[in-house]
């Protein structure tokens, strides 16, 4: 938290009270979760809380990169890289589990930039998501 604290003080933006305790309630589920479980978190603590309360958290989160959109599932994660808010995210989803780990590649970040370069587009987001199975699930199935 005191990283991310740090960080929106050298790019000038405001960490909310809400902001602020979105993120924790965030870091300290260690897994994704659904804009509506983050809500009824923060009732909890705000009472008043309400749908476009935390939509307005996440967009800032997002925007400065703390927090990814997992499309595929619509639930959100902490983002290990947020200093750099404009790589390129590699999420391996787990579809037994739910489980989410995230990766970053240069090799492939190039990749995208010179595909991207050759088509005369600027990357302003990337999340790739990739679907399968983690260890521990793969695991049990073959124990099974």
């Amino acid at each position: 938290m005191q990283t991310i604290e740090k960080l929106c003080a050298k790019r000038n933006i405001r960490l909310t009270p809400q902001r602020k305790t979105v993120i924790q309630l965030m870091l300290n589920a260690d897994k994704a979760m659904s804009a509506y479980d983050l809500l009824d978190q923060l009732k909890e603590i705000e009472p008043q809380a309400k749908p476009p309360t935390i939509y307005r958290a996440l967009d800032f989160l997002i925007e400065q990169g703390f927090v990814h959109k997992v499309e595929s599932i619509n639930c959100y994660i902490i983002c290990p890289h947020f200093d750099d808010p404009s790589h390129i995210s590699i999420l391996f989803i787990c579809d037994k589990c739910q489980s989410i780990i995230e990766e970053h590649s240069p090799i492939i970040e190039a990749q995208l930039q010179s595909l991207a370069q050759k088509n005369m587009f600027i990357i302003q987001h990337s999340v790739l998501e990739i679907h399968g199975t983690c260890q521990h699930c793969a695991n049990q199935i073959v124990g099974q």
